[in-house]
């Protein structure tokens, strides 16, 4: 889980969960409706979540006396691999709106290898293959892709207290953790986030916090890819995370849209039929810019890279023109960025914006 969704769950009170059973026969609250189609529009993601985990498992090889192997369990590897990347592109799709709800089953399903770190302390995790410690999609993703992981995202994870190298399986023993703990584990979890998905625990004011939060992390992303760092690093997909956030948090954008439209202008904001306008004109255009981009990857960072104070040479690179267009289509210091507008609608549907 991302450190910005994080702060968006610590603002959410527990009474502000929303509750179907105190609903009439007649027309709904719109927080009420918001809940119904949030509910139905995300079930199919978090299904595919919870199939896909179980497909990873499934196809995990378990051979007698030996580890995993290159050639013998080459279909294995492959299905498991083709699994993840399903798993990786729903959970990416809702995590905007489920995150700030279940910011714990977040945690587990989604953090980063440094994450965990940071909580385990210098001891760290010496068996990377069962299901305490670290777990969730990346820890699946640094073992399965340990073979082909950057040399960059070794060199950053070098520096973490309490690294242990990433490495497939090498004995029947770890085989048999990898598939029948940590696999399972996340299994289990996307289950339980799918059998928690009901309208009755939904936090609707969370949620579109979430979504915020969620387009403001999009600099965080192309931030990290500079340093090693970024989300889905093992693998080399996060280009496809940054799109497939974006279609995730336009989706769910647009259930509040009748809600937002619905509202007056009030004091210093506009109509809320301009504030929903100007949202879709910017997540469209936030849109046009990844497609720009081709590939699952982010394009390589220059080797002379400064995020702090970036060379206009640098700028002028693949990399460099997607962090200028993202940071300009999502900065909060911006009054006409996707988050300003945002934070806009937030006001007007009463809702805390994202700080």
């Amino acid at each position: 889980m991302k450190k910005q969704l994080r702060l968006v769950a610590r603002t959410i009170a527990v009474g502000a969960l929303v509750c179907l059973a105190a609903c009439g026969s007649g027309s709904s609250p719109p927080e009420q409706s918001v809940a119904r189609a949030m509910q139905q529009s995300l079930r199919g993601r978090l299904t595919t979540l919870w199939m896909s985990a179980q497909t990873i498992q499934m196809a995990a090889p378990a051979p007698t006396g030996r580890g995993w192997d290159k050639d013998m369990d080459s279909v294995a590897i492959g299905d498991m691999k083709t699994a993840w990347v399903a798993a990786r592109s729903a959970y990416e799709h809702v995590e905007g709106a489920t995150a700030p709800v279940y910011p714990d089953l977040d945690t587990s399903l989604d953090a980063r290898y440094d994450d965990f770190l940071s909580t385990l302390g210098a001891g760290g995790d010496s068996d990377l293959f069962d299901d305490q410690g670290v777990r969730g999609m990346h820890a699946i993703e640094r073992i399965l892709y340990a073979d082909v992981t950057p040399a960059s995202v070794v060199a950053f994870e070098k520096t973490l207290p309490g690294y242990v190298a990433a490495a497939w399986p090498a004995t029947e023993a770890q085989a048999a953790e990898f598939k029948n703990e940590l696999c399972a584990r996340l299994v289990s979890d996307a289950k339980k986030l799918l059998d928690l998905w009901t309208p009755a625990n939904i936090d609707v004011s969370g949620a579109f916090q979430g979504l915020i939060g969620l387009v403001n992390e999009q600099q965080e992303k192309v931030n990290k890819a500079a340093t090693g760092e970024e989300e889905s690093r093992y693998s080399q997909h996060t280009m496809l995370d940054l799109r497939d956030n974006l279609d995730g948090t336009t989706t769910i954008y647009k259930l509040f849209q009748p809600w937002l439209d619905s509202k007056p202008a009030s004091g210093d904001l506009p109509a809320g039929s301009m504030v929903d306008a100007s949202i879709i004109a910017g997540l469209g255009g936030l849109g046009t810019i990844y497609d720009m981009v081709q590939g699952d990857a982010i394009p390589q960072p220059p080797a002379t890279w400064s995020a702090e104070m970036p060379s206009a040479a640098d700028l002028a690179t693949p990399f460099g023109m997607l962090y200028e267009q993202i940071h300009a289509a999502v900065d909060p210091s911006q009054p006409d960025s996707i988050v300003s507008r945002m934070n806009e609608g937030a006001q007007l549907l009463g809702i805390p914006g994202f700080q």
